[in-house]
């Protein structure tokens, strides 16, 4: 990324639910600090954004950028003038291939909230040489889905080779508890996702693989996670968990691109817990029955109030085992509701975290490309704690 840029952070879709909620957390979170960045909104209009600015209470003099999708030289300006774009604006298979390739060619930082792993998988096809090139660093699934996974391994992992100098080639990811839903973005883009396998068949095998992210590596067999099963490292029953498709993904990314530090024969799944016994077994054939998105009517540009997003949270437990035995145990959680409250905040301070990296360019996951960087960003400013449990 060459030349001095207007702005450090350009929050792309900050008319939206989700970005107006990034850009108020740029807007409140970092007020009158030296790191402060020089941030600005953008969308298609220019009245919606004002209004916006002052709804969120932000400075009355934050730049606001028009640029649209639908327009790929106002993507191209908008691109050309910050360090770091936050992209918002899905389902990203429909309205987010321009923009990347905008960023690549000006070899500008890029951020979104993307759990479509047809798209990604296009995007590192056709983007990562040219994104190498220019220097530009573009990160996708940077909320829910996929940071506290993601990261929840490397965290794992890095602990696993201090104690017994290995990492540990089995890792299970468990929703042990959680408290608020997927948001309305991503239930539009598991929409559009099963408009393209329904258009496009040979789509279905490559999202079925847990390999879909890593071009040219085929790792071991993967559980498949789709029936109920008893976990006897939790000693409860589990149930498919609807993110498991997408993280588990982008997990074996962050190893592929790493140099498989985790080895080259990692088994890692994802499962929700439910509990002991008869009940537990139930418990989980409902969930596995159930619509995973419940009666949710949301659209994308909805959400859910303040009160319920400050009232939501999660608590992820990772289990690292090994052959002869031994075990290791990380867990992670966030303060607020994981399709939102606890998302905008992750997305924020990727970007935050991406000003203070200088990494190759390329197509990235936020576990590869920034690490521990974002673990210490994330525990001192959005709430997620990482923590050995045993």
């Amino acid at each position: 990324m060459n030349g001095t840029r207007d702005h450090d952070i350009i929050v792309y879709g900050a008319t939206g639910f989700t970005g107006r909620l990034v850009a108020e957390y740029l807007a409140h979170h970092y007020k009158g600090c030296s790191d402060a960045p020089k941030w600005a909104m953008a969308g298609r209009s220019l009245s919606k954004l004002a209004e916006v600015r002052d709804i969120i209470g932000a400075n009355e003099e934050t730049p606001l950028i028009v640029a649209d999708a639908s327009n790929p030289s106002s993507l191209d300006a908008m691109a050309a003038c910050t360090r770091v774009v936050l992209s918002t604006v899905g389902p990203y298979q429909l309205y987010g291939s321009e923009l990347v390739a905008a960023c690549v060619r000006a070899g500008t930082a890029y951020a979104d909230l993307c759990g479509e792993p047809g798209w990604m998988r296009e995007m590192i096809d056709t983007h990562h040489e040219a994104a190498e090139a220019s220097g530009a660093r573009i990160t996708f699934s940077c909320g829910f889905d996929s940071i506290p996974f993601d990261l929840g391994v490397l965290f794992l992992q890095a602990e696993a080779v201090k104690r017994h100098g290995k990492p540990a080639p089995r890792v299970k990811g468990r929703v042990r508890k959680m408290q608020g839903g997927a948001s309305g973005g991503t239930i539009a883009s598991l929409t559009e996702t099963l408009k393209a396998v329904a258009k496009r068949p040979s789509l279905a095998l490559l999202l079925k693989s847990s390999f879909a992210l890593t071009p040219g590596f085929e790792g071991p067999s993967q559980p498949i996670g789709l029936v109920p099963e008893y976990d006897s490292a939790t000693g409860t029953w589990t149930a498919p968990f609807i993110m498991a498709p997408i993280n588990t993904k982008n997990v074996h990314r962050t190893n592929y691109l790493l140099d498989h530090p985790w080895g080259a024969d990692l088994v890692y799944d994802e499962m929700v817990m439910t509990t002991i016994g008869d009940a537990g077994k139930a418990m989980a054939e409902a969930m596995t029955k159930a619509n995973p998105f419940g009666e949710s009517k949301l659209k994308p540009g909805e959400g859910p109030s303040r009160e319920e997003r400050e009232n939501g949270y999660y608590d992820l437990l990772f289990i690292g085992e090994y052959p002869g035995g031994a075990t290791i145990r990380a867990c992670v959680q966030g303060d607020r509701d994981p399709g939102y409250g606890s998302t905008s905040k992750m997305l924020a301070e990727t970007g935050m975290a991406m000003l203070d990296n200088n990494g190759n360019g390329g197509v990235w996951t936020p576990g590869a490309l920034l690490g521990e960087k974002l673990i210490d960003r994330l525990t001192e400013h959005a709430g997620l704690t990482f923590r050995i449990e045993g």
